[in-house]
């Protein structure tokens, strides 16, 4: 391997706690009770309009003025008539994501782990060119990372296997030669396998942090770090221990 990728909201960046803490705040100067199922609405209608943005059916602006028409009524406030004032009213929502914006706090350690390696790291995202560098900087981790691709850079989106070999062509590696990681299977693992690329599945909580209506699995970057970490003569013995072990007892610890 000679690069890394990574993808960026809830990956590196926690998209879904900095959007819930933003929610809750702002719902009270809606005139709303910051509740388990209003937040829960918020990213239903996320999951359901961003899609349509990455789609080409909406601009970046439009999809969050769509978010509004759907999320609005459901607490009693009326959409603003124009679409100026729907795109003023949304930055009191957006000031609040913008203030809680954090890294994960694994994603520090696992960056800087594949630059001790001496890997190229990419960051390739579904978002906004201007707002994911931001994010990048605000969280600190923009040093870190070589090339910055996004679904407006590109002029495609994951899993469009293009979207996979172009950040490779910035990077300057073969897709052989990459190692991608994300929170979504079949953007970051499917998509990227069959451009050609190794990836890893990075499950953070998955879905709706409120309920358990789906697992709430959390891996940290560790079970990936020794994928990361290159190799020296000492750890070969134990390697090979363990692989005769497997050969003995094949199905011990499955």
């Amino acid at each position: 391997m000679k690069a890394v990728i990574f993808d960026l909201d809830n990956t590196l960046f926690d998209h879904t706690g900095s959007a819930e803490a933003a929610v809750r705040a702002w719902l009270p100067s809606l005139g709303a009770d910051p509740s388990d199922a209003l937040v829960a609405e918020w990213f239903a209608i996320e999951d359901r309009v961003y899609p349509r943005w990455l789609a080409g059916e909406l601009t970046h602006q439009g999809q969050r003025r769509a978010r509004l028409h759907e999320f609005l009524p459901l607490v009693g406030h009326p959409v603003p008539a124009t679409e100026p004032e729907q795109d003023e009213f949304f930055t009191g929502y957006l000031n609040l994501y913008k203030s809680h914006w954090s890294a994960y706090p694994d994603a520090r350690p696992a960056l800087e782990l594949a630059q001790g390696n001496g890997w190229r790291i990419g960051v390739l995202t579904n978002g906004s060119t201007v707002q994911q560098n931001a994010k990048l900087e605000t969280i600190g981790l923009a040093p870190l990372v070589d090339v910055v691709c996004t679904t407006e850079s590109l002029g495609v989106s994951k899993p469009d296997p293009q979207s996979y070999l172009q950040t490779c062509a910035h990077l300057g590696v073969h897709p052989a030669e990459t190692l991608m990681i994300g929170d979504n299977l079949a953007l970051d693992v499917e998509g990227a396998q069959a451009a050609g690329l190794t990836a890893r599945h990075l499950n953070r909580p998955a879905g709706n942090l409120l309920t358990d209506l789906l697992p709430r699995t959390w891996k940290r970057y560790d079970e990936v770090a020794d994928v990361l970490r290159p190799r020296t003569d000492a750890d070969w013995p134990t390697d090979r221990d363990r692989i005769n072990q497997d050969v003995v007892n094949p199905h011990q610890d499955r």
